[in-house]
């Protein structure tokens, strides 16, 4: 898909997300100054697309940034237990520190991220697969692992409920004053393109990135940091999104290369256009209610990347 292509899509879809809704929306009320119309707008359309940008871009972004630092196509962080990490250190803040806010879940949830990231990547490091699907298969049973550890205190704390209710990705309860918070993943979007070129060198390998004067350990640890913010920023936010991380990613490398100086500003658009993609669909299908997008995107992820699959290894 040509540049321009992908931008008017992009804009398509903005528009789109503005316009669809339970509550109707009209240009013409905008244009006439609609007090009613404005609000809609400004506290409930505009948060929700900014959201769905700023998720998408980032999710996006934690994929390229981990499939480099793992050498591998399969790894995102539904596939390598961060969001499950990231579900647990949400559970601990709130009963260890029940009175702390959005950040302070945020900074449980980006602790427990970082650390099961870590000891991932030391898992990959020791084992010399002879098949990359191995590696995102060792990833989702060290997922579930600390999934199962995450519902067993649940389970024990009350809070298995509410857990399965606000792990699922949802944008509908995304209004003007509760997702401001998002927006530190813009940071991590500029970080991630400065960097970019020390990333792809880290695609290499340890013994390439050291003799190009590289730290690969520290550059790889800055890495994994920027991903446990993101993931955290977004699970605290609307929740756990599967597959934006693992599908855009190899589509863009499957289509324009893997020079990520080039290719991560496409790689954002990708990201978001198919968040607000799956958004859309999830507000028409069964309007005028939603389907959460948890589930638009898993589907419609799953069904990409395995067609992506087929493509890549047949």
């Amino acid at each position: 898909m040509r540049h321009s292509t992908l931008g008017l899509l992009f804009a398509v879809l903005c528009c789109l997300s503005l316009m669809i809704g339970v509550k109707e929306v009209a240009w013409s009320d905008l244009l006439g100054f609609s007090e009613d119309a404005w609000l809609t707008l400004t506290a409930s359309r505009l948060p929700r697309l900014a959201a769905l940008v700023l998720t998408g871009v980032g999710l996006a972004m934690c994929g390229v940034i981990l499939q480099q630092i793992v050498r591998n196509r399969f790894v995102e962080p539904a596939t390598c237990g961060g969001l499950d990490a990231a579900k647990l250190g949400i559970l601990v803040s709130l009963t260890a520190a029940p009175a702390t806010g959005p950040v302070g879940r945020m900074l449980f949830a980006l602790a427990f991220c970082f650390g099961a990231s870590l000891v991932y990547v030391a898992i990959i490091r020791r084992i010399q697969f002879k098949s990359v699907v191995l590696v995102p298969v060792v990833g989702l049973m060290y997922g579930s692992v600390l999934s199962a550890i995450a519902e067993f205190y649940a389970y024990r704390h009350n809070f298995l409920q509410s857990m399965q209710g606000w792990m699922l990705g949802d944008f509908s309860r995304i209004v003007q004053g509760n997702y401001e918070i998002i927006y530190l993943i813009l940071p991590i979007v500029l970080l991630t393109y400065l960097f970019a070129q020390r990333f792809t060198v880290l695609g290499m390998g340890e013994g390439m990135a050291n003799s190009l004067g590289l730290n690969y350990a520290a550059n790889a640890a800055l890495g994994l940091m920027l991903v446990a913010v993101c993931v955290s920023v977004t699970v605290i936010t609307v929740g756990a999104i599967p597959f934006v991380g693992l599908v855009v990613p190899n589509l863009v490398a499957l289509y324009y290369g893997e020079n990520l100086q080039r290719t991560l500003p496409i790689v954002a658009l990708y990201g978001a256009s198919l968040l607000l993609a799956c958004d859309i669909l999830g507000r028409l299908l069964i309007y005028p209610f939603e389907v959460p997008i948890g589930l638009t995107a898993g589907s419609i992820g799953g069904v990409v990347f395995l067609i992506v699959l087929i493509r890549r290894y047949t």
